[in-house]
């Protein structure tokens, strides 16, 4: 039983989009490695851009500077 956590910031990804990552994820799995769909677990969480950093700064602050 496959199970994928996707991380996204939470900026707007619509339900359509998000379905069509959890779709694709699905599809991939079956494709590559032969899992079946029906016990293929996808989750995808959003985080709010002060909560995620890179290079000891949050998200927030590096678009803030056009980064």
């Amino acid at each position: 039983m496959p199970y994928v956590n996707i991380k996204i910031t939470r900026e707007g990804a619509t339900a359509v989009q998000k379905a069509r990552l959890i779709a694709g994820v699905t599809e991939l799995l079956r494709e590559v490695l032969g899992k079946n769909p029906a016990t293929t677990m996808v989750v995808i969480d959003e985080v709010e851009t002060d909560n995620w950093g890179i290079g000891g700064e949050t998200v927030t602050t590096r678009r803030a500077r056009g980064s």
